[in-house]
């Protein structure tokens, strides 16, 4: 028998917050011309805003913040694997 079990709501908006962030760095990179410091000093203040949740900002914005930081991780990963791969001259 399949599992059938519906997303949480919090699954839902991390996955949402994921792809829309990770959509958000690529074309900023495009267009802006972002190096990897940029990024990374991005994420860097991602996860001090992420950890600042002293207030009790609940599940699903935690769930929405969490989505943007696995974004820009991927987002990191694959700008240093596309930079491994090109040739230097």
């Amino acid at each position: 028998m399949q599992d059938t079990t519906e997303p949480t709501i919090e699954e839902v908006v991390f996955h949402e917050s994921f792809e829309t962030t990770l959509q958000f760095l690529q074309h900023r990179a495009e267009k802006d011309h972002l190096t990897l410091t940029d990024i990374e000093g991005e994420l860097h203040h991602l996860t001090i805003y992420e950890g600042q949740d002293w207030g009790g900002r609940g599940e699903i914005k935690n769930s929405e913040i969490q989505g943007q930081v696995y974004a820009y991780i991927e987002f990191i990963q694959r700008m240093k694997k596309s930079m491994e791969a090109k040739p230097s001259i």
